[in-house]
């Protein structure tokens, strides 16, 4: 599972083997037509295996470092919105570690999320490749990128936007304290692990799924340190889930 980079300008020092996302910097996509392919409806709410979000969530997490409210939105985002709920009903979370924090040269990112890092057996060399195995199915569970623009009624899937004129219309952006699904270089493979932006990242915008922020303990995300953990993550208010478009 990658992470979110934003080109060589930052920290090209720092790609590791499981890096993709500098490429992203240097080619760009082809989704810059105005209107939305049809098709791409078909990877959402409908077809999902996740269920998604309807209204709003707030969860907590409790970290090594303090507590950290997320707000979620279930209007913009209401399948990686439910994903991310459902995972933390599920515990899915709870003793999982931040594995990847990025501060230098710049702020970036504090990531974590993957479920394998909470197991004891699995070295640290690793953490950052799981994804959530679907105890249903036994398979890893992927949801495609999902991205809202304000002028359009239901989210795009499944292709990122590489157009200015339309990342000015997302609903949601990379602001400081957004909260993202991680993903490989395949847009539609975000499981489980997700990162917090430390500062506006504009360059990742229409390329990851923005599905929160951060509304309580951005502080606390600030002091976040490789190795942390999230000791604990319940859904505090909201968090209704529904099969199907909301």
């Amino acid at each position: 599972m990658s992470f979110p980079l934003n080109g060589l300008r930052r920290w090209s020092q720092r790609v590791q083997p499981l890096v993709l996302v500098a490429l992203i910097s240097l080619a760009p996509f082809g989704l810059v037509a105005c209107a939305a392919d049809p098709r791409q409806h078909a990877l959402g709410c409908a077809t999902s295996p996740a269920p998604c979000l309807s209204g709003s969530a707030v969860v907590s997490l409790e970290t090594s470092k303090g507590q950290v409210l997320l707000t979620l939105d279930g209007s913009a985002a209401p399948l990686t919105a439910g994903n991310f709920v459902d995972l933390v009903k599920r515990g899915t979370y709870n003793g999982t570690v931040f594995h990847r924090v990025v501060k230098e040269p710049v702020p970036f990112v504090v990531q974590g999320g993957d479920p394998s890092s909470a197991d004891a057996k699995v070295p640290t060399s690793q953490y950052g490749m799981g994804d959530f195995i679907d105890p249903s199915t036994g398979e890893a569970r992927q949801i495609p990128l999902e991205i809202k623009l304000k002028k359009e009624p239901q989210p795009r899937y499944g292709e990122p936007i590489s157009s200015a004129v339309l990342n000015r219309d997302l609903v949601l952006s990379h602001q400081r304290g957004a909260v993202a699904m991680a993903r490989s270089n395949d847009p539609n493979s975000a499981s489980a692990q997700f990162y917090v932006a430390l500062e506006a990242l504009p360059e990742l915008d229409g390329r990851y799924a923005v599905f929160g922020r951060v509304t309580k303990g951005m502080d606390v995300i600030d002091r976040i340190q490789q190795g942390d953990r999230i000791v604990k993550a319940t859904v505090i208010d909201g968090g209704t889930l529904v099969k199907g478009q909301p």
